[in-house]
C-alpha cells in the first residue's frame, strides 16, 4: 500500500512538485520574507504541469531510460493529462493573484521547461538551464512576491549548488548531456563537489541563511550513496530536495 502510494506521488510528478514548493518556502524564509503561499502554490503546481507535459510528450524516448515511470505514464495517460491541465490552471490562477511581475520569472522558466525535450542533450547546458529555471521559480518568485528580499545572493547560491548537483545525478540516470561526455564516475564526482560547495556556502552565509545547509547536506548524502537505479534517482535524489526544503523551512520557522 505504502509502496503503491509512493509510486503515484513520484511518477505523477507530485513528488518533485512538492520539492519545488518546499524549496520556495525555505528560500522565502531565508530571505526574511513571510512565506507567500501563492508563490509556493505556483511552484508546486507549475512544476507538476511542466514535468507531466514533458513525460507525456516524451514517453517513447523515456521507455529506455525510465521504464517503470514510462509504464506508469502509459497506464495512466488520461489521468496524468487531466492532472497536467488542472495543475496548469491552478498555476495560472495563482500567478494572477501575485501580479504581472511574476511573468518576469515564470515566462523564461516555462519556455525552458516546455523546450526541455529539444535542448536537453547539450552537455553542461542541460544541468545549467534546469538549475536556472528552478532558481527563477523557487528563489525568484518569492523574491518578487513579497517585500524586499535579504540575503538574495547567498540564498540563490546555496540552492543553486543543490539543484545543479541534482541535475547532474539525473543525467547519470538518463545517460544524457555531461554524463555522456565525462562518464558516470567523473560526473558524480562533480555533482558531489558542487553539493559540498553548497554546504561550504551555507556555513559561510549570514545567520538567516545558514539553515539552508539542510538542502545541500541531504543532496550530498543522497549522492554519496548513489545508485543508478531509476527509483533511487526519482525517489531518493529528488526526495533529498523535498526533505531538505522541508527541514530548512522548519529550522527557519522555529529559529
Amino acid at each position: 500500500m505504502a509502496s503503491a502510494l509512493l509510486d503515484r506521488l513520484v511518477f505523477s510528478s507530485l513528488w518533485i512538485g512538492g520539492a519545488a514548493g518546499a524549496l520556495t518556502a525555505a528560500a522565502s524564509l531565508a530571505m526574511g520574507i513571510p512565506v507567500p503561499w501563492t508563490a509556493v502554490g505556483v511552484a508546486l503546481s507549475g512544476t507538476v504541469f511542466v514535468y507531466d507535459v514533458d513525460r507525456l510528450r516524451d514517453l517513447p524516448r523515456d521507455l529506455d531510460t525510465a521504464p517503470e515511470r514510462s509504464a506508469f505514464v502509459a497506464r495512466n495517460h488520461g489521468t496524468l493529462r487531466g492532472l497536467a491541465i488542472g495543475a496548469g490552471i491552478a498555476a495560472a490562477g495563482l500567478a494572477l493573484l501575485i501580479g504581472p511581475r511574476c511573468a518576469l520569472v515564470l515566462g523564461p522558466a516555462l519556455i525552458l521547461g516546455l523546450f526541455h525535450r529539444r535542448i536537453k542533450g547539450f552537455a553542461w547546458g542541460k544541468s545549467s538551464y534546469i538549475t536556472g529555471s528552478w532558481l527563477l521559480v523557487v528563489v525568484g518568485l518569492p523574491a518578487i512576491a513579497g517585500p524586499r528580499p535579504a540575503r538574495l545572493g547567498w540564498v540563490a547560491s546555496i540552492v543553486a549548488a543543490s539543484l545543479f548537483a541534482n541535475a547532474i545525478a539525473s543525467n547519470v540516470r538518463d545517460r544524457e548531456a555531461a554524463v555522456a561526455r565525462l562518464g558516470v564516475g567523473r560526473a558524480m564526482t562533480v555533482a558531489r563537489v558542487v553539493a559540498g560547495l553548497g554546504l561550504v556556502l551555507a556555513a559561510l552565509a549570514p545567520p538567516g541563511a545558514v539553515a539552508l545547509a539542510a538542502i545541500p547536506a541531504l543532496t550530498l548524502a543522497s549522492l554519496l550513496a548513489f545508485r543508478r537505479g531509476e527509483r533511487y534517482g526519482l525517489v531518493v535524489v529528488d526526495g533529498a530536495l523535498l526533505a531538505g526544503g522541508v527541514a530548512a523551512s522548519l529550522l527557519l520557522a522555529l529559529g
